[in-house]
């Protein structure tokens, strides 16, 4: 009986430690920076590469950069207004947001990047 209670007292001791641990190293919230392209239509699908590839290689360049997700629209809902790529990053802090708009690695995105977008839309927010 004594080791039944024992065992069960360490599987809960162990459980709510596992429990501490995993929720110790969760941020409650976290700041997001969506950015959206719509691209001019003489910009050929090799340009458009480019400026794919230069933004996905932001999250190795830049560490600020704590989550980071991208995409191309497939909306069946025609709402678009003409934007077709969406580039998602988490970031710790607005100061670490800041930090990355400046950063070196994002300014030499912007000049892959140049006039080839016909639309440019950035939302920016805290999760709740």
């Amino acid at each position: 009986m004594k080791k039944t209670i024992f065992a069960s007292l360490t599987i809960l001791a162990f459980s709510a430690l596992m429990l501490c641990c995993s929720n110790a190293s969760k941020q409650d919230k976290v700041f997001r920076h969506v950015v959206m392209f719509g691209f001019k239509p003489e910009v050929s699908a090799q340009q458009i590469k480019e400026v794919e590839d230069a933004f996905c290689a932001l999250p190795s360049q830049i560490d600020l950069i704590k989550g980071y997700e991208w995409g191309t629209d497939c909306s069946p809902e025609g709402l678009q207004q003409g934007l077709t790529h969406c580039f998602f990053l988490t970031f710790h802090s607005d100061a670490d947001r800041d930090a990355y708009l400046i950063h070196p690695a994002h300014k030499a995105f912007g000049k892959v990047l140049g006039d080839k977008a016909s639309a440019v839309t950035v939302v920016d927010y805290w999760t709740k």
